[in-house]
């Protein structure tokens, strides 16, 4: 009997290598369930009004679909969490092609009803929307997390670029003009974002057009693209940010007249300012403890679509500007968290993996609070686990996945 026991102990089962072993860290998981529990009630309490008039009575419309989303999200969060997170890197390039054809067939396609014709963001498969950018966001984060892992070492040193374009313009200069391989890698991914960043933004989407030229500047400092290639993007895409907000005809009507109404208050109430400044009345009437839990008064058809981009001036009506303050601390601690996995990852993929994801969660955040508070022009830009969209959370969660998969390789005590 001992013979046989201790046989048994010497050919354990074999693992499939798909599957990641070891603990995820608990408190990622628990302040992601955290920020989307109270963003589920905070929907449920800022949609019932609109939900009822606008859905025929409904008025847990909203929250009842949502809540489908979250469920089958948490699941698929839960599910990503247990692949062994290498595996990605087998996706990075399809899935970047996949977004940029989904982007370009959006343009294509009818929008979905209630929507202007010229607002090409959604592509409808019955009774869901489907938002293409969504997934270009995490095509970014990880071609650039895959990629620049490769090109490290070209990036960061001071090798000469070999490639007869190169050759020729040092032949041509007289050995003057010399192309480095960190110049050349960081011309790449400069394409690749604004390429991405054009397409979203020909769907008549300028927030999601400014989150991905944030996620990918973020990544490429990230990368440690060389300090002065940085640099030099930084100061012209600053350049470019200001020419458009001195010149808001150069963009398209929509988005120019919302610029307009940043820069000037007394423009157009009850037409480009109207959502801004009943979201500024409502953020004002909550005070420091809010007026309590479903008792808005802005959300009567005051702030359009409340459940959407403008969900956090509910928030802080219904629950004061201290319980605000502490959502958004919540916000914090889930991207310094995230950081931290980032930081005590196993290689470099999963670093900016899991790094890339949490920084866009958290501008997101800030750029949402930013139109939120008229800090920044209307943009329509949602907030993470609480605006009301399914192609939204359900990516959310499942980047989610990623972060907790990233975890269980991390130098963490868990």
């Amino acid at each position: 009997m001992a013979s046989a026991s201790k046989k048994v102990k010497k050919a354990p089962k074999r693992r499939s290598d798909f599957w990641a072993v070891g603990k995820i860290d608990v408190p990622f998981l628990l302040l992601v369930i955290t920020i989307l529990t109270i963003g589920l009630v905070m929907l449920f309490s800022a949609s019932y009004t609109y939900a009822y008039y606008e859905r025929h009575g409904d008025s847990a419309f909203f929250f009842k679909r949502q809540l489908m989303f979250a469920i089958v999200g948490v699941i698929g969060m839960l599910l990503v969490s247990k692949v062994r997170y290498a595996y990605l890197r087998l996706f990075a390039v399809p899935l970047l092609i996949l977004s940029w054809l989904l982007l370009v067939l959006v343009l294509f396609m009818p929008p979905p009803p209630g929507v202007p014709r010229n607002f090409h963001r959604w592509i409808v498969l019955g009774p869901i929307n489907f938002q293409p950018s969504e997934i270009a966001k995490f095509a970014i984060i990880l071609f650039c997390a895959w990629s620049m892992e490769r090109n490290h070492r070209a990036m960061v040193g001071k090798s000469l670029n070999r490639s007869k374009i190169s050759e020729t313009i040092r032949e041509l200069s007289g050995g003057k003009i010399v192309v480095y391989d960190s110049f050349v890698k960081m011309c790449m991914y400069a394409i690749v974002i604004v390429l991405t960043a054009g397409l979203v933004y020909l769907e008549n989407h300028l927030s999601g057009t400014l989150l991905i030229l944030c996620i990918g500047l973020v990544m490429m400092y990230l990368g440690e693209v060389k300090k002065r290639w940085f640099i030099l993007v930084a100061v012209l895409g600053v350049a470019a940010v200001a020419l458009v907000i001195f010149n808001p005809q150069l963009l398209e009507k929509y988005a120019g007249a919302r610029i307009t109404a940043w820069l000037d208050k007394s423009y157009d109430p009850r037409g480009a300012r109207w959502q801004t400044n009943n979201s500024l009345y409502a953020i004002g009437s909550g005070g420091l403890f809010g007026v309590g839990l479903g008792n808005s008064k802005q959300k009567h058809l005051y702030v359009s679509e409340p459940q959407n981009d403008f969900i956090f001036a509910i928030v802080c009506e219904e629950l004061g500007f201290i319980r605000a303050i502490g959502i958004l601390l919540l916000y914090v601690l889930l991207v310094w968290r995230g950081v931290v996995i980032g930081l005590k990852a196993k290689d470099r993929f999963g670093a900016l993996l899991a790094m890339g994801i949490v920084f866009q969660v958290g501008l997101q955040t800030a750029l949402n609070i930013g139109v939120v508070t008229d800090a920044l022009p209307n943009t329509g830009i949602s907030l993470p686990f609480f605006s009301y969209g399914g192609t939204s959370l359900m990516m959310l969660l499942l980047e989610m996945g990623v972060v907790l998969g990233v975890s269980r390789y991390s130098r963490l005590e868990k």
